[in-house]
């Protein structure tokens, strides 16, 4: 896994040439923007259950037969290996949005998902509507699009950097949309 840092010193490395002014810049705007990424990332983590859990709802909701007799998340031991499994999916979510890097989610998570899943008999596209449910759930959070009127007594306000975070909110979509494209 490399952090932008890291990044910037495997490019250089590579062309034989010092850090460019161009990288410096870059790493400049991310250490600037640490704080609403580490808000982000906060986000996700500390609602992982509740986002996890209501995507996994959604996606029963949508498709009944999951928890009949002989449905994917019937018996209970199958639920909870879904709800494992989404755990799983947004901690590294959580790890590619901290370094800013999708290669540990790639590498840790993504490789040899699709046919893990298949080879178990899990209905791909059943998680990957359980990843889009999670998705809309986590950039909500990142983005504070959540409100009083949506949350209404389980409404919870995070102290978080203010600012635009619409950069994050893309940049976590888009590690939601590399997991829907592997496991479909």
């Amino acid at each position: 896994m490399l952090d932008a840092f890291s990044r910037s010193v495997v490019s250089a490395d590579a062309k034989t040439a010092a850090v460019g002014a161009g990288d410096i810049a870059a790493l400049r705007q991310y250490v600037a923007e640490g704080n609403k990424r580490l808000d982000a990332v906060n986000a996700i983590t500390s609602n992982a259950s509740c986002i996890v859990s209501d995507a996994v709802t959604g996606m029963i909701c949508e498709n009944t037969g999951l928890i009949q007799a002989g449905g994917n998340c019937y018996p209970n031991r199958r639920m909870a290996a879904c709800l494992r499994d989404g755990e799983i999916v947004l901690r590294y979510i959580s790890y590619a949005l901290l370094a800013g890097d999708a290669s540990v989610l790639d590498d840790r998570c993504l490789n040899g998902l699709k046919e893990t899943y298949i080879a178990l008999g899990v209905p791909t596209q059943s998680a990957a509507r359980a990843v889009s449910i999670m998705k809309s759930s986590a950039t909500a959070h990142i983005g504070e699009t959540n409100t009083e009127a949506n949350g209404g007594s389980k409404f919870r306000k995070m102290e978080t950097t203010q600012g635009d975070c619409s950069a994050l909110v893309a940049e976590a979509a888009s590690y939601f949309d590399r997991v829907i494209s592997a496991v479909s």
